[in-house]
């Protein structure tokens, strides 16, 4: 019964000395001195910070991609035991977190991502050949998905990636649609011959070519996106608490996280009412967040330039929090600054008056120019000074995304432009800094040219009360006290999600040029390198170099790339095939492939983007062949002076262009050709009717 156990165990495994080799070498490169040095260095002190972020569940933003990547390091420092309380205020500090790498930066798990998306096709690509839709065909085209949703989710340079993938999966599929050989059903090929099976095969060609397609778009496109989604969503469960990146994000935003604005509007009321004390925040936020301000300063009566003003209360948008941020809205047709009970909610398209709450003074405009906008009105707070100035502050609510013509203005919510009645001039921040005499805040001015939705026009309550006193020592009052009503209003994820990208690209297209960018052509040239961290006493420092040798030689290996597809797409072009036919096939996209892996090992972008381009060519030039006929692979050479061609004087018609049956010698036969040449024909011995100017290649031998 145990005789089993008797018998010898044998284990066999095959060892791949090379990958072992390069593994240990990886290792070591990587764990030895970990530790030093122990100090901050280049743009861990961004990277660190946003660990300690996570750690203690506080929003950021990074522009510099997605928070996949983020996230990856954040798991380093939670399975080392970091928790969050270490100051990364400047490089050179010490650092004793140990991560996945030498250093705390994306791009090594950038590259791991890059590679495992290549190889991840290419082994699904080997599986197509001999076993499609089996398990391990499956895991390799779900791995590639994953892997460039992966990429793209750490730094948008995983985009490069992606697309390489995409295009080398678009050109493999375009090959499948013409492929005639594929069935899903396993059809039998002698019950395919006859006509009555004929219509059925086309048919399961038909299904299993849109089976192919479809698993590819499920894995290549769906996939990653849904993958990019849950990136977002795991970032923003992790990160709900208020923090320093707040006052980027809209107000609606800012009221979703815990403490900060939410702490400051829990209780506001949603409807905004005739005699509402509200803080106006401009939707778009540039150069810096800020709120509709004004304070007992007037505009000088000349200003440096010459020009003159009127003289009025000065209106601003100022980026801090302040209590001369309050405006009453008024109801034109009453006097009353006091919520009236019911209160009567303000709606699309109604008339009002917006008063500054410290001053009673109000919000008007008028034919004067801007202080530093002077094709634009000048905006200020009215101060009736008995001239020939009479006030012009009636103004015309207009809800952005509203529903309907008949919505109700809503806190936080709504987006709302204000248009000047008397002389249709739009609310506007400039985003231009006022002088001294403005105290540096920044213009807002009367916009007489509206071009559409500007997020520089549009504005939101972000602070809101019902005012009860009309007495202006009591009102001062309210406008420091907190609301009573409570009202919920959590953004749904996907708006957040919007929202995130959406500032994420933005601030990516502001940046100011760093001081240690660098243009692509300087990527190959290596005349760019970073000083990352140098000691406080001695001369050892990090400092970025690429390696000259494998540089160059990568550099020179994809410019002779594209020369040589150059060349061999020329060669082709005029029918001399160097490579056979089927290598030609496969060849594009192979050489895409080697091309997309130099680019994620190097960083050369713009060198292989040239690169590829010359195997799309290629590809383009076998993809432009005309259709041979009955199921030829070669294009027919022209057909030489001396062959029998049909009578021009025949009668016109299918049959003029007809040949009789012609015996086609066996592979290899040679012919006696005059002037002493040869003849070989490689063509099996069958019965070919055809046009005589689709004759079969003949290739002439000396």
């Amino acid at each position: 019964m145990w005789g089993f156990l008797k018998r010898p165990v044998v284990v066999t495994a095959d060892i791949n000395l090379s990958l072992v080799a390069l593994t240990g070498m990886g290792l070591l490169s990587r764990l030895w001195r970990l530790t030093y040095p122990r100090a901050v260095v280049f743009d861990e002190v961004y990277y660190g910070q946003y660990i300690s972020f996570y750690m203690k569940q506080i929003f950021f933003l990074d522009d510099s991609g997605p928070p996949f990547g983020h996230m990856v390091l954040a798991l380093g420092g939670y399975l080392g035991g970091f928790d969050g309380n270490f100051l990364w205020n400047r490089i050179g500090a010490e650092n004793a977190l140990i991560t996945q790498s030498r250093l705390m930066l994306l791009e090594s798990v950038l590259i791991f991502f890059n590679l495992l998306a290549v190889l991840s096709y290419l082994k699904f690509f080997n599986c197509q050949k001999h076993s499609p839709f089996s398990l391990s065909w499956w895991f390799w085209l779900t791995l590639t998905g994953v892997a460039c949703s992966c990429a793209v989710g750490i730094k948008y340079m995983g985009v490069f990636t992606y697309v390489l993938v995409l295009g080398v999966a678009a050109v493999h599929a375009w090959h499948l649609i013409g492929d005639q050989t594929l069935s899903n059903v396993g059809a039998d090929v002698q019950c395919c011959m006859r006509p009555a099976c004929m219509g059925q095969m086309r048919m399961s060609q038909g299904v299993c070519v849109f089976c192919h397609l479809l698993a590819r778009a499920v894995a290549l496109l769906v996939i990653p996106v849904v993958l990019y989604l849950l990136f977002f969503y795991v970032h923003l469960i992790l990160v709900f608490r208020s923090g320093p990146h707040d006052q980027i994000m809209s107000s609606a935003f800012q009221a979703s996280l815990e403490g900060g604005l939410a702490r400051i509007t829990q209780g506001q009321p949603l409807e905004v009412a005739f005699g509402s004390q509200v803080t106006l925040r401009n939707v778009f936020g540039k150069p810096v967040p800020c709120w509709l301000h004004s304070h007992q300063d007037t505009y000088p009566m000349i200003y440096e330039n010459g020009r003159g003003s009127s003289h009025q209360q000065q209106v601003t948008c100022y980026p801090f929090k302040d209590v001369n941020n309050w405006w009453i809205v008024k109801d034109p047709r009453r006097h009353q600054l006091v919520v009236s009970s019911p209160p009567r909610p303000v709606r699309h398209g109604d008339m009002v008056q917006l008063v500054h709450g410290m001053t009673t003074r109000s919000l008007n405009t008028h034919d004067v120019a801007a202080p530093l906008s002077p094709h634009s009105q000048e905006v200020s707070c009215y101060i009736d000074y008995n001239i020939s100035m009479p006030a012009q502050n009636l103004w015309r609510l207009e809800i952005v995304n509203r529903g309907s013509d008949t919505d109700v203005w809503k806190t936080i919510l709504s987006e709302v432009r204000f248009v000047h009645v008397n002389t249709s001039a739009v609310l506007k921040l400039s985003g231009a800094h006022l002088p001294d005499w403005g105290y540096r805040q920044l213009e807002i001015v009367g916009e007489k040219l509206s071009r559409g939705y500007h997020g520089s026009t549009v504005w939101n309550v972000e602070e809101h009360r019902y005012g009860a006193s009309q007495e202006q020592r009591e009102r001062e009052r309210e406008l420091h006290s907190p609301a009573q009503v409570d009202v919920s209003r959590n953004l749904s994820f996907m708006a957040r999600f919007s929202e995130l990208q959406w500032r994420m690209l933005a601030l990516r297209s502001d940046d100011s040029e760093h001081k240690y960018s660098s243009s692509p052509l300087e990527w190959v040239t290596l005349d760019t390198n970073i000083a990352y961290w140098l000691h406080p006493r001695t001369s050892a420092q990090i400092h970025l170099l690429g390696n000259i040798v494998i540089w160059v030689s990568g550099s020179l290996a994809l410019a002779i790339y594209a020369l040589l597809s150059l060349w061999y797409l020329l060669r082709r072009r005029r029918n001399v095939h160097d490579l056979p036919q089927a290598k030609e096939r496969e060849d594009p996209a192979c050489g895409s492939s080697r091309v997309g892996v130099a680019r994620a090992l190097s960083y050369r972008c713009l060198a292989a983007l040239g690169a590829g381009w010359g195997a799309v060519c290629r590809w383009l030039g076998s993809e432009l062949r005309p259709v041979l006929p009955d199921g030829e692979d070669t294009l027919p050479l022209p057909l030489p002076a001396r062959t029998h061609l049909p009578n021009p004087s025949a009668p016109c018609g299918p049959a003029a262009h007809q040949r009789p049956p012609v015996q086609v010698p066996a592979p290899e036969e040679r012919l006696q050709r005059p002037g002493g040449g040869l003849v070989l024909l490689r063509m099996p011995r069958i019965q070919h009717t055809a046009p005589t100017h689709l004759r079969r290649q003949v290739t002439l031998a000396t």
